[in-house]
């Protein structure tokens, strides 16, 4: 399992509180500074957690930890009956409705103020489930994937995309070094939360990947689980079924 790091270390609130903290104080530039921080990339990885999400052609489809809404905005692409992004960011909900509202997607895609781990939707609910850059997040990630478990069909599909560590040279010392030390410097640079790209990136090099996270889904029951590094390894695609 992953340390339980948290974003602000002099804080006495716990790990989801501050979670919602400082993504509320970095809503409102996250997706211009996401975009450059990752090169872009990080859109062509959504597409094929798009690309994996539409075998099954889902109805109902959940995107926990959805932020802005990026992944949940692609996923309408599939002609679903509802899309519910899911997140504990109201800050970043609020960015996210907007874009929405400006993709004329109101009718499809219901932002919801959540917590993954005590979901307010009924077992058995959704076609479809996805995290992208969220399950590291969780508080106490047993509790969120039994819960993810709980609302997910029988036969449903759930991907995570979450960041992992390249482990072949030279590409694991560079990723190293610009995760610990360049990624953290344009954080502070651009944003007016100093510590939430230094927790992104300690949380993001602590974090199980591969083999690892793909016992705890197996762990905690789902099946059929598969992962797949994509570019050099510095994010894994994880897929599962219930």
């Amino acid at each position: 399992m992953s340390k339980n790091i948290k974003p602000y270390k002099d804080s006495k609130a716990g790990k989801k509180e501050q979670v919602a903290e400082m993504f509320d104080n970095i809503s409102k530039n996250y997706d211009g500074l996401n975009r450059v921080i990752s090169l872009g990339i990080d859109v062509s990885w959504r597409k094929k957690v798009v690309k994996i999400v539409s075998k099954n052609q889902p109805k109902q489809i959940l995107d926990i930890a959805t932020g802005t809404g990026d992944l949940a905005i692609m996923m309408s692409q599939l002609n679903p009956d509802r899309v519910v992004g899911l997140d504990i960011s109201e800050g970043m909900l609020e960015v996210g409705k907007q874009k929405v509202s400006r993709a004329n997607l109101s009718d499809t895609i219901d932002m919801v103020v959540g917590d993954s781990e005590n979901m307010p939707f009924n077992d058995n609910t959704f076609d479809a489930i996805t995290v992208s850059f969220g399950v590291r997040n969780f508080a106490n990630l047993d509790k969120g994937l039994k819960e993810i478990l709980r609302v997910l069909k029988p036969g449903g599909t759930f991907v995570i995309l979450e960041t992992s560590n390249p482990t072949k040279f030279p590409f694991k010392q560079g990723y190293k070094f610009y995760t610990s030390y360049v990624l953290p410097a344009i954080g502070k640079l651009f944003s007016k939360d100093k510590v939430a790209y230094s927790y992104l990136c300690e949380s993001a090099n602590s974090f199980p990947f591969g083999e690892k996270l793909d016992n705890i889904l197996k762990k905690n029951g789902f099946i059929n689980t598969e992962y797949k590094p994509v570019t050099l390894g510095v994010a894994t695609i994880y897929s599962a079924t219930k």
